[in-house]
């Protein structure tokens, strides 16, 4: 392959750089055009740039989409491909799998790990857990689904939510998610979904249709100047507002917003397209932290992340919005039991192989403490793993 594309996760991914979701359009059009009607590889645009993800077997069509982009003026920056999955030790393994599988409407893949079926939201890998950790986690999953499919997974899983505010749920183990209802955007735009992001989902025919919907949608998002994400797969696009990006100052949609989404789904109508919400999720996750402004540090740094800028936020979130926002809520310093054991939860960070020293020295630096090969701990020992591979 060319020195575009690195091997991360099992595949090769290439981020080209763009000016504009148009420019980034023009290059998925490109790559369409080389599939010749196969099935299009996994494409996720954004207002900066476009990843690719393909299998590594495709030797001749990374240098046809390499050839493509640099035709097109565009430059690939290797240095900016992650990926953020989660990992949980589980004592009762298969009870947890099956617990989040049904939670998150994930699949199961060959060894044992859950992966989002349109492999947009962060995969789970399941390990033995060691010994007893009772105490709840500090790290926790926020999901956002919308209310129907809230309603089921409740149903199926037998339990009722808990909490402060009635969402949370157990697996066998202990470990929490919080499962949120989402609503409808505005009445007008039914086919979105406020979802923490505002986003929708239009099944596609072929490869034509998906294309031409993300011209289209692309084109409206410029103008508007709004920078939405926009997400190709096989069986269809995904279009999404980012965590907020929709709200207002006061939580309520901006009207721009609801003019673009409006646009975009008269776009849809046009080209023959229904919406399926049933597939919409938006996943986070939550760390309990005494010192917030030192866990936080770490992960901004670990991750390449960046602050929200809202002062009642917490959040950090990658900047190419690729991988899931975490937050971070206060820790009672008298938790002593919860602060001295080790999660059952922790992250992995999957990054091209001459990433994962220069990420483990930043980390490091940022508060961190490798505790074992490449796998280390924030300030107050929840566990993050660097490596190329889940």
């Amino acid at each position: 392959m060319t020195t575009d594309w690195r091997t991360i996760g099992g595949g090769a991914s290439a981020w080209f750089e763009v000016p504009s979701l148009t420019a980034g359009a023009a290059l998925i059009e490109r790559i369409a055009d080389l599939m010749d009607g196969d099935d299009l590889p996994a494409l996720e645009l954004r207002a900066s740039g476009v990843r690719v993800r393909i299998s590594m077997a495709d030797v001749e069509l990374a240098r046809a989409i390499s050839a493509a982009a640099q035709e097109l003026g565009l430059t690939a920056n290797p240095a900016a491909l992650q990926i953020v999955q989660l990992a949980i030790d589980a004592a009762d393994k298969t009870s947890v799998v099956s617990f989040w599988q049904t939670a998150l409407a994930y699949k199961p893949v060959g060894d044992g790990s859950l992966v989002d079926p349109l492999r947009r939201d962060p995969a789970i890998s399941f390990h033995r857990q060691d010994q007893p950790r009772p105490q709840r986690n500090r790290i926790h999953v926020d999901v956002a689904r919308v209310p129907e499919a809230v309603e089921a997974v409740k149903a199926a899983l037998g339990q009722a939510a808990y909490g402060v505010y009635q969402l949370t749920l157990a697996d066998a183990d202990g470990n929490e998610i919080d499962l949120v209802p989402g609503s409808e955007l505005s009445k007008e735009t039914y086919d979105w979904h406020a979802l923490f992001g505002a986003m929708t989902f239009y099944p596609t025919t072929s490869p034509a249709q998906a294309v031409e919907l993300t011209t289209s949608v692309a084109g409206l998002a410029d103008d508007a100047g709004l920078p939405l994400l926009v997400d190709l797969r096989p069986d269809g696009v995904t279009i999404d507002s980012g965590k907020d990006q929709w709200e207002d100052e006061e939580g309520a949609a901006e009207p721009g917003f609801v003019d673009l989404a409006g646009r975009i789904q008269t776009a849809a109508y046009d080209l023959g397209l229904a919406a399926d919400p049933t597939r919409l999720r938006f996943v986070q996750f939550g760390i309990d932290a005494v010192d917030v402004p030192a866990v936080r540090a770490f992960w901004t740094t670990a991750l390449g992340y960046q602050h929200d800028p809202r002062p009642h936020a917490s959040d950090i979130y990658d900047p190419r919005r690729l991988n899931p926002v975490i937050i971070f809520q206060q820790l009672d310093a008298a938790e002593e039991d919860r602060r001295r054991q080790r999660n059952r939860i922790h992250l992995d960070l999957l990054v091209p192989s001459d990433q994962v020293q220069p990420r483990i020295d930043a980390a490091v630096a940022a508060g961190g403490r490798v505790v074992t090969g490449t796998t280390l701990t924030d300030p107050e020992g929840n566990e993050l793993t660097i490596t190329t591979n889940s």
